[in-house]
């Protein structure tokens, strides 16, 4: 599994949150990632080793910032 974590991911935790829901939206990066539950709001920031170790798989993949850049000027032309 790749590392790169993606402002707007929606991710997989190994094990569910309290609520009952296993999907997270990273709304966070840097050395800590704070995401989202997706079932009840709560909103954690965990350590970015902590957080690799928990994800279990992505989702949905955000576009990366670079890439969204380069589809806007692509489409500008």
């Amino acid at each position: 599994m790749e590392n790169d974590i993606n402002l707007g991911d929606v991710i997989q935790t190994r094990k569910p949150h309290p609520c009952g829901s296993d999907i997270w939206t990273v709304i966070r990066t840097g050395a800590d990632i704070k995401i989202k539950c997706q079932g009840c709001g709560r909103i954690v920031m965990l350590d970015r080793a902590v957080f690799l170790k928990r994800r279990k798989k992505v989702i949905q993949a955000a576009v990366p910032p670079d890439a969204a850049r380069e589809e806007q000027s692509e489409h500008a032309d």
